[in-house]
């Protein structure tokens, strides 16, 4: 990219996000030298001005978006000057372009096209008598068009001939720039998404029923719905269509295409009329569907990158000897022993559910696990016979009168991370089921460090995940994850190539090398020895160092988050203080009293002195909160056991935008809506839960026959009734204007209604 384009896209990246124009210049150049997010926003803060992971992240990406808007831009001056159809004022209109949209319209009537109604016109010699129209000629319009019949030509009368000038100024309007963006503008402020069934579907009983006559505003509708509706179409069961402000949209365009003096004035508001409903309407809508559709993408994309943050940062229980379980009725329960850094020691299934005959040998079994690889605490999957496991487990222990923590954990994945390349190459000889016990205990371990080797779109945290985007999911949750393992850090002699691959400048290629590199010479002594790693440069060492971790390193800041590029400030400062570096570490009180000042110079300045005292305050400290385990009550194991007004412990699974699904131990989750969230109002359920915390819900309504289980986390007395009554919809006006309490109400009956319940209607 040339200096003078990169000074162009800067200035537009500080108008864009108000930063100071250093910050953006810096930052890009940092970024194209290869530099990574995590890298810059951790160790480059004073060349970027302290911006956080996200502020880097957004120049990121919308540097990424000026780059191929200008790609673009060069394509279209290119394409318009070999046409030989490029003025002074078009290249600058396209010059001023900062939107990808603003550029197709204005390339719009360049680009080549199919054989049109206007081009076959155009063909028959009528673009002249168009021309005659528009200037306003005066004379009536039969005699104009008279002069243009040609029988030869394909022009039969004068109607035939007035028919043709009028697609071509029909097409000539669609393609002008700023009638696009009247429309487009319209539309979007005033239009309503509606939804219809499908031909042949009226009255046809499916889950899409509330969608059967419903209208919204489509620069409002929540990505939910919006991807709930368009599934239905996808399924061929609704007919959706955006119904804009038609007559508004007519005299705006009519005021700008047409003269004041035309004197054909009525003829060409026809001829506009076609263009809209024929050109203009079809081609804006599409676009607009498309962004409203991106607009949900991006809602849907969020939540669940957000649900996979908290999910990544769970608290870990440590390094721990941990006893997996799989648990299994028929097929029996796999159980798998692993060390405190979750290497594999041992497996056996046993049987304590097919029968009294094998309950004795699989109380026996679970004890001498138990006994012989010191077992410090067990983690029970949670999918079928998850209660009856945890039982079977807590009766055991309390007969043997041995107190090990007894904890139920997400198993969503699982079976996928069991059937792929990396458990294959990680227990090739063991059976899958086997492999999934194994992660079971890891994910107790560091859910971090086990849930990286998993499809994040496998993990069940997700909304919608499947009507998105894929690409920019994929990318979304790669950035979260790549986010998570650097703010966490990684052990460099323990980590698994999944999660080094996550590590700051190493990428797969270089997590494979290093880990051929540690089974073949063993642990890393020392950072310094990754350069030794085949195709690990200068560059990756770099970008990477400082988010890998040593434990037992010769250089005790190996261990530690401070970059190996400052570990000569940091010996001075020991120096300075007449101490050995590892006395001066985790000295609280005398790294208080260090001078930060006395160290600033133009590489170094107090930010990046701030964080290296607090890395040495607590060095080697994993950031996640303290591991505390979740108890459900013994009584309530089934969706049976459950009675309207029970209190009960529970764990958030997912959070979406209409509320947040809670695990309470009965193998089916409940929905706690968004308007029983709190006591009071709540716009993002983000704001009140978070994937993996734990909350006291009481239990609203329970249908049995379905599985499906209403929950509260209001603590006042007033909640919402099982019984709800829907406003009807305006197909003209949008949804009626609702009181708060009965909005609240047809809210909670569209997420139960989503979820499965039946939700009666008077």
């Amino acid at each position: 990219m040339s200096e003078l384009l990169t000074l162009d896209i800067a200035a537009l990246l500080v108008e864009e996000t108000g930063l100071k124009p250093t910050q953006v210049k810096q930052t890009i150049s940092l970024l194209e030298e290869g530099a990574t997010v995590p890298f810059i926003a951790r160790y480059r803060k004073e060349v970027t001005g302290e911006l956080d992971e996200v502020q880097v992240r957004l120049l990121q990406e919308r540097l990424i978006y000026f780059k191929e808007l200008e790609d673009r831009r060069q394509t279209i001056l290119k394409s318009i000057d070999e046409q030989g159809k490029l003025t002074a004022e078009l290249k600058g209109k396209i010059l001023a372009c900062r939107q990808k949209t603003e550029l197709e319209d204005l390339y719009l009537p360049y680009k080549p096209k199919r054989r049109t109604k206007a081009t076959i016109a155009k063909e028959q010699g009528l673009e002249p008598l168009a021309d005659k129209i528009m200037q306003g000629d005066g004379s009536p319009l039969e005699s104009l068009a008279a002069a243009f019949v040609d029988a030869v030509a394909g022009v039969e009368n004068v109607a035939a001939a007035l028919q043709g000038a009028g697609y071509i100024l029909a097409e000539m309007f669609a393609d002008t720039a700023e009638a696009r963006a009247i429309v487009r503008e319209r539309t979007w402020a005033e239009g309503l998404f509606c939804s219809q069934p499908a031909r042949g579907k009226e009255g046809t009983v499916s889950k899409y029923e509330m969608y059967y006559d419903f209208s919204e505003p489509i620069k409002q509708i929540p990505s939910h719905r919006m991807l709930a509706m368009r599934r239905g179409e996808k399924e061929e069961i609704l007919r959706l269509q955006i119904s804009a402000p038609e007559d508004d949209i007519l005299g705006r365009l009519a005021r700008m295409l047409i003269p004041e003096a035309n004197p054909y004035r009525d003829w060409l508001s026809e001829v506009i009329k076609d263009a809209y409903g024929r050109l203009l309407a079809p081609s804006i809508e599409v676009e607009l569907r498309l962004q409203a559709k991106q607009n949900a993408d991006e809602e849907a994309i969020n939540v669940f990158a957000e649900n996979l943050r908290n999910l990544l940062l769970a608290a870990p229980a440590g390094s721990l000897r941990v006893l997996g379980v799989d648990p299994g009725l028929r097929t029996g329960s796999k159980l798998a022993a692993v060390d405190g850094t979750g290497r594999f020691l041992e497996h056996v299934t046993i049987y304590p559910h097919t029968g009294a005959g094998r309950v004795d040998a699989a109380r026996s079994d679970l004890l001498r696990l138990i006994e012989q690889q010191q077992i410090e605490m067990i983690a029970i999957g949670n999918g079928t016979a998850s209660r009856e496991m945890d039982q079977f487990v807590r009766m055991v222990l309390k007969d043997a009168g041995k107190k090990i923590p007894v904890v139920i954990v997400s198993e969503a994945g699982a079976s996928v991370y069991s059937a792929s390349d990396i458990a294959r190459e990680e227990f090739p000889d063991l059976d899958l089921t086997v492999r999934g016990a194994i992660s079971i205990a890891r994910r107790l371990q560091d859910p971090l460090a086990e849930l990286v080797k998993v499809d994040p779109k496998s993990i069940g945290v997700g909304q919608y995940q499947h009507d998105v985007n894929q690409s920019a999911l994929k990318k979304a949750l790669d950035n979260v994850v790549e986010s998570c393992v650097n703010y966490v850090g990684v052990d460099l002699n323990t980590a698994s190539g999944a999660l080094l691959s996550f590590v700051s400048g190493i990428g797969d290629s270089l997590a494979k090398a290093i880990v051929r590199y540690r089974d073949g010479h063993g642990s890393f002594a020392t950072r310094k020895q990754l350069l030794d790693v085949p195709r690990f440069g200068q560059k990756a060492f770099e970008q990477a160092a400082g988010f890998l971790r040593i434990r037992h390193s010769e250089q005790v800041l190996d261990n530690t988050a401070v970059h190996p590029e400052r570990y000569g400030l940091v010996e001075k400062m020991a120096g300075d203080a007449g101490l050995a570096l590892d006395k001066l570490i985790a000295e609280p009180a005398l790294l208080e009293k260090i001078d930060l000042k006395k160290y600033v110079d133009d590489q170094v300045g107090l930010p990046t002195l701030r964080d290296i005292i607090a890395e040495l305050k607590k060095p080697g400290r994993d950031p996640r909160e303290t591991f505390v385990s979740t108890s459900f009550r013994d009584d309530v194991t089934e969706v049976q056991d459950l009675k309207e007004g029970m209190s009960l412990n529970g764990v958030v699974t997912n959070v979406a935008a209409f509320g947040a699904f809670v695990d309470i131990g009965v193998h089916q989750d409940g929905l706690v809506h968004i308007s029983q969230l709190a006591d009071t109002f709540v716009k993002d359920p983000n704001q009140v839960v978070k994937v993996g915390q734990q909350v006291q819900v009481r239990v609203l309504e329970v249908d049995i026959q379905r599985k499906r289980i209403s929950l509260t986390m209001r603590t006042g007395k007033q909640d919402a009734p099982a019984t709800i009554k829907r406003d009807p919809v305006d197909k003209n006006r949008g949804t009626k204007k609702k009181a708060p309490v009965q909005e609240a109400k047809t809210n909670l009956a569209a997420a139960l209604e989503k979820s499965g319940f039946r939700v009666k209607k008077s």
